[in-house]
C-alpha cells in the first residue's frame, strides 16, 4: 500500500477567482514533479478555501525506482586511436559524464559504433525528494496577480502564514520564505482562532470541520445550495438560478451560513435586471422569485460565520442594499426625463477608440452595415433594424448605465419601451449585445441578429484596420468573443452570407480610418474568423473532419457547418477508413490543375473506362445533393466509386511514359477529386 503526501498552504484571504485555477495548476505541477522524479501515485486531490490551499497525493512509494541511463559520446574511431588507447575526445566525454574513461563501453547504432557512458542511479527516499520538490511546487503556482511581503524574495497570491507538509505522517522539512513546514494548521479566523495538529488528510478534514472550516469546495457549494433553497422556501419563493454566483460565493467563505433580508417594494418599479445586478455584482446576494418568476422583495446573503443574532447581520446588509437601490431608482427616474433619441447626439462626445473615432461615428458605420444586411436577409425589417442600430448605444450616456455598466442594452430596451418605441426595436437594442459569453443566449429576432452582427463586425474590422490585433491572451476589445458571436448567430439563424463580402462591406465604411492596407486587413480578418471557426467546430466534431471541410472553403459559415456535420457522421461508418485512403491517394496524385478534358479514346485499360463510367453515373446525383446541401447524400454517392478507384490504382500506372496518356489519367482522377472538392479536402482526413 502506498504512502500519502499532504500539503497545506495557509494564507491571508486569496481572491475567490484565483482559487479554482490554483487548485488545477497545483495538481498539474505536482504531477509533473512526480513524473520527473520517476514517481507514480494512485490519486491527486486538492481542496481550498480563501485562507488555505491543500493537496493530497496517495499511493506514493517510499523511494524512487533505480534508473540506468546511457549517454552516447563520440564515434569509436574518434574515441580510440589505432593503438586502442582512448583519445582526448574519449577522456573529455568521460569527464563530462562523471565516469572513469575505463568505464566507457561501445554500442552499435544505425550510424555505426559509438562510445557510451552507462550510469546507474540508485533511487532516493521520497521524503528527501519532497523536501526539494515542495518549495519549488509552491513557488511555481501561477496567479493572475501575486505579491511579495516583508523583505522576502518569494511571491504568492497572498502572504503565507503557515505550511503543513506530511509524508506518511512525518513532517517534510523545508522553509518557504520565512515559514517553516510543520504539522499545525489553523481554524476559522473568527469562530475557532486556534491551531490544531494534523496527522493525515482524513484527520485534517475532520479537524477542520471541528474548527469551523469546510475545506472541500464541492461540499461547501452543496451546503450553500441547500441553505439558500431552505431559506427561500421559508420566504415562500425560490432562488433565481445563478451557478456563477454560487461558484463565486463558495470560494468566499470557509463556513457558510445563509440569512434572508428584504427591501422595500417601492424598488420593484425599477427594472428587475437592475435589481438583480445590484444584488449580484455589488453585494453577492442571491435573488428570490415567486412561482411566476416575478422578483420578491427579498435577498439571501451567505455569511462566513454563524451569528448569535442574525437580525444584526440582516439589518447591516439591508442598509447597504437600500443605498444601492435608492441610487438605482434615482437614476431610473432621472434618465426618463431625456428621450433616447435625444441622447444619441451625446455619443458625438464619447470617444469609442482614438483611431476609430466616437461612438456616434461607430454607430453610423454599423447602422449602414445593418441596413445592407437587412436588404440581403430580410428587407421587411430594414427600417426597424436601422432604428435599433441608431438607438442601441444611446443608453451608454444614461446615469443608470454609468452606475451599473452591466445593464447596458437592457436599460436601452426598457427606456425605449417606456418612451413608446416599437417593441421589436426595443428588444433588438438589448439583443444586439448577445451573446455576452461562450454558449450564451443569441438574439431571438432578425432585427437583433442583424444589428449584433453589424456592430461586432465593425469592431473587429476597425481594430484590425488600425493594428489593434489580439496577441496571445491579450484581447482588450474582446475580438475573439465578437467573432465567435457572429459565427454562432449566422449558423444558428441559417443566414446564407459570404463572410468575405461582409468583411469587404465593413472595411468600405472604415476606409477613412484605416492605417493599414485594406486588402491586408481583409486577409487578416478572414484568417482570424477561420481560426475561431475551427476552434468552435473542433469542440463539437473530430478535428480532421473540421480541417478537411474548412480547407475546402469556409466563406459560407452555414454551409461549412453542414459539411463538417455530414463528414463527421460519414466518418462513423465502418467502411470509411479504406474509402478515405483511396480518396487521399487521389488528392495526393492530382496536385496541379489539368486543363485537358478526359478522352475515352486514350484509355488503355478497362479499369479506366469503368472508373469514368462510374463517375458519369454519380456526377449528376452528387451535384444535386451538393446544391441542396444534402452533403451526407453526396458523400454516400461518392462512396460508390471506391471499388472502381481501387481497381484503377491496382491495374493502372497513372504516370505513364506517354504524356498524352498520363495527362488523360490525371484528368480522370481530377474528375473524381472534383466531386468532393467543394465538400472536403480528403487529404486532411486522418486515415
Amino acid at each position: 500500500m502506498g504512502k500519502e503526501l499532504f500539503l497545506e498552504i495557509g494564507t491571508e484571504e486569496i481572491p475567490a477567482g484565483f482559487l479554482p485555477k490554483a487548485m488545477a495548476d497545483m495538481e498539474t505541477l505536482i504531477g509533473k514533479e512526480l513524473e520527473n522524479a520517476r514517481l507514480s501515485c494512485t490519486s491527486i486531490r486538492t481542496v481550498a478555501t480563501p485562507r488555505r490551499i491543500a493537496l493530497c497525493v496517495e499511493g506514493l512509494p517510499a523511494a524512487q525506482s533505480d534508473a540506468e541511463t546511457t549517454a552516447l559520446g563520440p564515434a569509436r574511431n574518434i574515441a580510440f586511436g589505432p593503438d586502442g588507447k582512448p583519445t582526448k575526445a574519449a577522456e573529455g566525454f568521460a569527464r563530462g559524464q562523471g565516469v572513469d574513461v575505463a568505464a566507457l563501453t561501445v554500442v552499435s547504432t544505425d550510424k555505426g559504433d559509438y562510445v557510451a557512458a552507462v550510469k546507474k542511479e540508485t533511487g532516493r527516499p521520497v521524503a528527501d525528494l519532497l523536501t526539494e520538490m515542495l518549495p519549488r511546487l509552491i513557488g511555481n503556482i501561477p496567479f493572475k496577480k501575486s505579491m511579495r511581503w516583508g523583505s522576502q524574495d518569494i511571491r504568492f497570491a497572498r502572504p503565507i502564514h503557515w505550511i503543513v507538509a506530511l509524508f506518511d505522517g512525518i513532517v517534510v522539512p523545508f522553509t518557504f520564505g520565512n515559514v517553516e513546514s510543520g504539522t499545525v494548521s489553523r481554524g476559522h479566523r473568527f469562530m475557532a482562532n486556534s491551531t490544531f495538529p494534523v496527522r493525515d488528510f482524513a484527520h485534517y478534514l475532520e479537524e477542520c470541520e471541528r474548527h469551523f472550516v469546510i475545506p472541500d469546495p464541492g461540499k461547501r457549494k452543496e451546503i450553500i445550495r441547500r441553505e439558500i433553497e431552505r431559506v427561500a422556501a421559508g420566504a415562500g419563493g425560490s432562488v433565481l438560478p445563478d451557478e456563477a454566483l454560487l461558484e463565486q460565493v463558495t470560494y468566499l467563505v470557509e463556513y457558510p451560513s445563509a440569512v434572508r433580508g428584504g427591501f422595500s417594494t417601492v424598488f420593484l418599479d425599477v427594472p428587475k435586471e437592475v435589481l438583480i445586478t445590484s444584488m449580484r455584482e455589488h453585494q453577492r446576494y442571491f435573488t428570490l422569485v415567486d412561482g411566476e418568476g416575478k422578483l420578491l422583495p427579498n435577498f439571501i446573503t451567505i455569511n462566513n460565520t454563524l451569528t448569535e443574532d442574525p437580525s444584526v447581520v440582516v439589518k447591516g446588509n439591508e442598509r447597504v442594499l437600500r443605498a444601492r437601490l435608492s441610487d438605482a431608482r434615482f437614476f431610473f427616474e432621472e434618465d426618463q426625463k431625456v428621450r433616447l433619441e435625444a441622447r444619441v447626439e451625446s455619443l458625438k462626445s464619447v470617444v469609442y477608440q482614438q483611431k476609430l473615432g466616437t461612438s456616434y461615428e461607430k454607430m453610423e458605420r454599423f447602422r449602414a452595415l445593418a441596413e445592407g444586411l437587412a436588404d440581403r436577409l430580410n428587407p421587411a425589417v430594414k427600417a426597424k433594424a436601422s432604428r435599433a442600430a441608431f438607438l442601441c448605444k444611446a443608453d451608454l450616456v444614461t446615469g443608470m448605465v454609468g452606475e451599473f455598466p452591466e445593464v447596458q442594452g437592457i436599460m436601452g430596451r426598457e427606456y425605449a419601451l417606456l418612451q413608446g418605441e416599437d417593441a421589436e426595436v426595443a428588444a433588438a437594442i438589448a439583443e444586439h449585445y448577445l451573446p455576452t459569453q461562450a454558449g450564451g443566449d443569441l438574439p431571438a429576432s432578425d432585427i437583433g441578429a442583424i444589428v449584433s452582427i453589424a456592430d461586432k463586425l465593425d469592431t473587429i474590422c476597425g481594430c484590425f484596420g488600425v493594428g489593434l490585433i489580439p496577441t496571445g491572451s491579450a484581447d482588450p476589445y474582446a475580438l475573439r468573443r465578437s467573432a465567435l458571436g457572429i459565427i454562432n448567430i449566422i449558423v444558428d439563424r441559417g443566414y446564407g452570407l459570404s463572410l468575405r463580402t461582409l468583411i469587404d462591406s465593413a472595411l468600405e465604411l472604415l476606409v477613412p480610418k484605416l492605417t493599414r492596407p485594406r486588402d491586408e486587413v481583409a486577409g487578416d480578418v478572414l484568417e482570424f474568423f477561420r481560426g475561431r471557426l475551427v476552434n468552435l467546430l473542433a469542440d463539437r466534431y473530430p478535428a480532421d473532419a473540421v480541417d478537411a471541410a474548412v480547407s475546402a472553403s469556409f466563406d459560407d459559415l452555414v454551409d461549412v457547418a453542414a459539411r463538417v456535420a455530414a463528414l463527421s457522421e460519414f466518418k462513423t461508418r465502418s467502411d470509411f477508413e479504406p474509402l478515405a485512403i483511396a480518396f487521399k491517394r487521389v488528392c495526393n496524385i492530382v496536385k496541379e490543375e489539368v486543363t485537358a478534358p478526359v478522352a475515352a479514346g486514350l484509355f488503355q485499360d478497362a479499369a479506366e473506362g469503368e472508373l469514368h463510367a462510374a463517375f458519369q453515373g454519380v456526377q449528376a446525383r452528387v451535384a444535386a445533393a451538393v446544391a441542396g446541401r444534402a452533403y451526407l447524400d453526396a458523400l454516400t454517392e461518392i462512396a460508390t466509386l471506391r471499388g472502381p478507384v481501387d481497381t484503377f490504382f491496382e491495374r493502372v500506372m497513372v504516370m505513364a511514359e506517354d504524356e498524352r496518356v498520363r495527362t488523360n489519367r490525371l484528368a480522370l482522377l481530377q474528375e473524381i477529386k472534383g466531386l468532393f472538392r467543394d465538400i472536403a479536402d480528403f487529404a486532411k482526413i486522418a486515415a
